[in-house]
C-alpha cells in the first residue's frame, strides 16, 4: 500500500495524506485500493480495502465517510452521521478522521496553525463555483489567516477539458483572474486549471498559506484512479486528523 503524505508546515499533531490506488484487493477496473463504496465495486472488496487502510496507517477511528454530491454542504465529524450528504467535513478535536473520496476532483485538506481543527474538502468545479471552500472556512470559525491548506492529487491543467459554460461560471465570480485558469482548445472547449481556481478561491476566503498541487490523476495511470480517463473506476481517499494523544496549548 502506498500513500502521499502532505508536505506542509502543519503542527506535528496533525496527520494528513492522500492514498493512491497501489495495494488493496479490488480487481478489474477497480484494481488496487479502491475505497469508494458507490462505484460498482464488490462491497466485500471495499470493506477489506477500508480495513487495510485503517490498519496500515493506524487511524484512530473509522474515517467519516460522506455521500458527496458536488455541493457545498459541510459535515461535523463529531455529530453528523456517516454517509451524510456533504462535500466537506470538519473536526474540532483529536481522534476524528475527516475524509473525502476523489478520482480527478481536487481534495483539499485544512488545519489551523495550532492544530486544534481540521477539515477535508471535495472540490470539483461545481463545488468550487458553489463555494465549498468558503463554506468550510466559515464552519471552521477561525481567522482564515491562521489556516493552512494542502492540495492533493487531482486532474491536471493539461487534461481537464471543460465547455465554455464552465469558464463563464468562474468568470462571473473571478473575472480576469479566473480567466487565467483557462486555455482555449478550439470548438468552444477549454483546458481548466483546478489547482489555480482553488488557490484563487482560497485567497479570496483569506487563506494564504497554500501547499501541494501538481500531481495529475489523469496522467499517472499507475498511481491514480481517474474518472475522466477511465469512466468506471475506483476512488482514492484524502484524510486528515489530529492525533488522539495530542494537546493544544
Amino acid at each position: 500500500m502506498e500513500w502521499i503524505e502532505a508536505a506542509w508546515p502543519a503542527p506535528p499533531a496533525v496527520r494528513a495524506l492522500s492514498t493512491t490506488r497501489m495495494g488493496g484487493v479490488s480487481s478489474g477496473v477497480y484494481a488496487g485500493l479502491n475505497l469508494g463504496d458507490h462505484v460498482g465495486d464488490e462491497p466485500v472488496s471495499v470493506a477489506r480495502n477500508r480495513a487495510l487502510l485503517r490498519q496500515r496507517i493506524d487511524l484512530p477511528a473509522e474515517p467519516h465517510w460522506l455521500r458527496q454530491v458536488h455541493g457545498c454542504g459541510v459535515a461535523d465529524a463529531a455529530c453528523d452521521e456517516q454517509r451524510c450528504e456533504a462535500d466537506a467535513v470538519i473536526a474540532r478535536g483529536p481522534g476524528q478522521v475527516c475524509a473525502v473520496l476523489t478520482a480527478d476532483c481536487l481534495p483539499l485538506l485544512l488545519c489551523d496553525r495550532r492544530g486544534s481543527r481540521v477539515a477535508a474538502v471535495h472540490a470539483g468545479w461545481r463545488g468550487l463555483v458553489e463555494g465549498v471552500i468558503e463554506s468550510t472556512v466559515e464552519r471552521l470559525a477561525l481567522s482564515p489567516r491562521d489556516l493552512l491548506c494542502w492540495l492533493g492529487p487531482a486532474i491536471g491543467p493539461d487534461a481537464f477539458e471543460v465547455g465554455g459554460e464552465v469558464r463563464e461560471r468562474f468568470m462571473e465570480w473571478g473575472g480576469r483572474d479566473a480567466a487565467l485558469a483557462f486555455r482555449p482548445m478550439g470548438d468552444g472547449k477549454w483546458l481548466a486549471d483546478l489547482y489555480l481556481l482553488a488557490s484563487q478561491r482560497l485567497a479570496s476566503a483569506g487563506v494564504v498559506s497554500v501547499h501541494g498541487g501538481g500531481l495529475c490523476t489523469f496522467a499517472d495511470r499507475r498511481r491514480f484512479f481517474s474518472y475522466r480517463r477511465d469512466g468506471t473506476t475506483g476512488r482514492m481517499a484524502s484524510l486528515i486528523w489530529i492525533d488522539a494523544g495530542s494537546t493544544v496549548s
